[in-house]
C-alpha cells in the first residue's frame, strides 16, 4: 500500500510536459518541436456535433470545430499565424476531447489560450498556457538586429606538424567564441581579446592545433539564441588523419 502515492506521483510529475498553472495547465516545449494543447469534458460527452473554439491571448483565431467544420476543411477566420499549423484528434471527439496540437512552434506562438464550449449548458471554457523555450541555432535569416555574421577565419603561423588559428567574431551583444575539433570538444585557446573598430567590438580567440581535423570556430549570443560557425580543414603533414576521417 506504501507504493501507491509514489506511483501517483510520478505520474503527475514525471511527463516533463504538462503542469499545473493556477485553474488551467500549463505547456511546455522547446521550439520548433510540436506542441499539445489538452481540453476534455470531465463527462467524455461526444463532441462530434458540437462547437468549440480556440483562441490566442483572447483574440487570435486559433482554431475552430463546428459540428464536423473546421479550418482544415474550409472553415475560414483562422489567424494567419496558425494556418496549416493546427490539427485535432478526430477520432477523440466521441469521447469529449477537444485537444489540438500545434505544429512546428516559434516563440510567437508562447501566451495564453482558451478553449471554449460556447453552446454547452453551462458553457465551459478552460485555460492553457503554452511557454515555447528558444534553442541556439544559426538565426541569420531570422534577421535579427545584431545576430553575428558567420565568424572569420584565418591562419597566423604554421609548421609541418602544427597550425596557429585565429577566430574573429562581432555582433550586438557581443558573442562568446570557443574552438571546436570534429568531435564537438572543445580547444584550448588564449585568452579572447576584445578590440574596437569603426564603431563595433570584436572578438578573437587564437588556438593551435597539432592534428589533421575539421576545426569550428563557433560564436554564441544566449540572449537572442543565435549560434553561428566557421570551418576549417587543417592538414598538417606531420600529422596522419585520424580513422575514418573526413576533411572538406
Amino acid at each position: 500500500m506504501e507504493l501507491l502515492p509514489l506511483v501517483c506521483l510520478c505520474l503527475l510529475s514525471c511527463s516533463g510536459e504538462t503542469s499545473a498553472a493556477g485553474d488551467g495547465v500549463k505547456v511546455v516545449v522547446k521550439e520548433d518541436d510540436d506542441a499539445v494543447l489538452p481540453c476534455s469534458l470531465s463527462n467524455k460527452e461526444d463532441i462530434t456535433r458540437k462547437l468549440f473554439d480556440w483562441k490566442k491571448d483572447g483574440q487570435k483565431e486559433v482554431f475552430m470545430y463546428d459540428s464536423g467544420i473546421h479550418h482544415n476543411n474550409g472553415l475560414s477566420g483562422q489567424h494567419q499565424q496558425f494556418i496549416d499549423r493546427v490539427s485535432h484528434f478526430q477520432d477523440q471527439l466521441m469521447n469529449g476531447n477537444a485537444s489540438i496540437k500545434i505544429h512546428n512552434t516559434k516563440m510567437a506562438d508562447s501566451g495564453n489560450y482558451s478553449c471554449d464550449f460556447p453552446r454547452l449548458q453551462p458553457r465551459q471554457t478552460f485555460n492553457i498556457e503554452l511557454v515555447v523555450d528558444q534553442v541556439l541555432r544559426d538565426r541569420t535569416g531570422e534577421k535579427i538586429p545584431g545576430a553575428a555574421p558567420e565568424p572569420y577565419i584565418k591562419t597566423l603561423d604554421e609548421t609541418k606538424d602544427w597550425r596557429l588559428l585565429q577566430c574573429e567574431a562581432h555582433g550586438d551583444p557581443l558573442p562568446t567564441v570557443e574552438w571546436k575539433d570534429s568531435d564537438n570538444n572543445t580547444l584550448h585557446a588564449e585568452k579572447p581579446q576584445i578590440s574596437d573598430r569603426g564603431g563595433r567590438s570584436y572578438i578573437t580567440v587564437k588556438t593551435t592545433v597539432t592534428k589533421t581535423d575539421n576545426y569550428s570556430c563557433v560564436a554564441t549570443q544566449e540572449t537572442i539564441s543565435h549560434q553561428i560557425a566557421a570551418v576549417t580543414a587543417v592538414r598538417l603533414t606531420g600529422a596522419a588523419p585520424e580513422p575514418g576521417e573526413i576533411l572538406f
